[in-house]
């Protein structure tokens, strides 16, 4: 007994201290961004179609009109005054909705989520096919040569409900500098389309740079309109 009594006591050892607690962190340098695209390079495009594509992407691009076009409409009432009425395209009634259910209720819906990304793969492919980064034409289901990803956000986790009010402010330096990068990219094109017409190749430089327009774009998009990430985007092609 007396040897129990004379026995130290030791204090048990001191946990260690839970993994998660810490200063929030923020996304490095490396981590992709919510939003991508990538186009394949083509080895050899045909110069027939190249030559005839405004031509050819025009009832394809009857369709993406109706789909993301907004209308405007001119008639007559009954005191015989002329009114002039404008509906909103689907895109900016996307656009509305979303910014609305986040502020409101902190959620996006997956349902609409997944609409909007389809509906921005399918207008990218036309895009890309006009814009002769591709002879195939584009497609309503398959993604073809064009790959796109947009990733689903946590609302709770990833999302400020009060951001979406300001992103399309806060994007106008992109904007300016977007507006600049497209004439650039019209004038690649041009240059394309002679180029493969007559040797049937793509030039590398202009492919990239073309893509990397619509790369740079479809982050503005991301952030500003289909409200998927508060990541700022960046200003480069890459």
């Amino acid at each position: 007994m007396s040897n129990i009594e004379n026995t130290p006591f030791a204090p048990p050892p001191t946990p260690p201290p839970p993994s998660n607690v810490g200063p929030p962190t923020t996304p490095s340098a490396g981590t992709p961004y919510p939003a991508r695209l990538d186009v394949a390079y083509p080895d050899r495009l045909n110069r027939v179609s190249t030559a005839f594509r405004l031509i050819l992407v025009i009832p394809i691009a009857i369709v993406s009109s109706v789909l993301t076009g907004g209308g405007t409409q001119t008639v007559r009432n009954n005191r015989g005054r002329w009114v002039t009425t404008t509906s909103a395209s689907i895109t900016a009634g996307l656009f509305a909705a979303t910014l609305l259910m986040i502020v409101f209720r902190r959620r996006y819906p997956r349902w609409w989520f997944d609409f909007a990304v389809e509906l921005t793969r399918f207008t990218t492919r036309i895009g890309a096919y006009l814009a002769l980064l591709t002879d195939k034409y584009p497609s309503t289901v398959e993604h073809q040569t064009v790959t796109l990803d947009i990733d689903y956000p946590d609302t709770d986790k990833d999302l400020n409900r009060w951001l979406p009010l300001v992103k399309w402010f806060l994007a106008i330096p992109h904007y300016v500098a977007l507006i600049f990068l497209a004439l650039g990219a019209i004038v690649s094109v041009i240059i394309a389309w002679f180029a493969i017409v007559f040797t049937g190749r793509y030039p590398r430089a202009l492919f990239d740079y073309i893509v990397g327009v619509g790369r740079w774009g479809l982050r503005v998009q991301a952030y500003s309109f289909l409200l998927v990430t508060d990541r700022y985007p960046p200003f480069s092609l890459r």
